[in-house]
């Protein structure tokens, strides 16, 4: 028994004109949809930053209920995790890990008393740079990341 036989017309594979003219058509589709999803890459690390800026909201606020203020800008977040040597009534940590960078791996900012009101927590953006549009945009505490 012959395993081989000769092919006919009808038999033939694809020819490399065919291959490239499809491998044209996903290189097309890939530039029109890639554009669209590296664009919500950067939402969803802005989403992100204000996620981890509302838990250390709440931290923060619990801190304060048991320490009667929030910690100064000299302590720092560090003061959620970790008690300073002059606070009897800390009841911490009020985090249960350690203080995260941000999205972009920046540390964040915080400042007590805030200019905006009793602390600023800010998240600088993927420059590392205050202000900034787009993804470089900074993400706050005390407005939405929408505004």
């Amino acid at each position: 028994m012959n395993q081989f036989r000769p092919l006919k017309q009808n038999d033939r594979g694809f020819t490399l004109i065919e291959v490239m003219i499809v491998v044209i058509i996903i290189g097309m589709l890939a530039a029109l949809v890639g554009p669209k999803l590296f664009g919500k890459v950067g939402k969803s690390k802005q989403k992100t930053a204000k996620a981890q800026i509302s838990l250390f909201e709440t931290a923060l606020d619990t801190y304060r209920l048991d320490v009667g203020s929030y910690p100064s800008t000299d302590m720092g977040l560090a003061a959620l995790r970790e008690k300073p040597a002059d606070l009897e009534k800390w009841d911490g940590p009020y985090l249960p890990k350690e203080i995260p960078v941000d999205p972009w791996g920046h540390a964040y900012v915080y400042t007590a008393p805030g200019e905006h009101g009793d602390f600023d927590l800010i998240a600088l953006g993927a420059d590392g740079q205050p202000g900034g549009e787009g993804e470089d945009q900074d993400v706050v505490n005390w407005k939405d990341i929408t505004e």
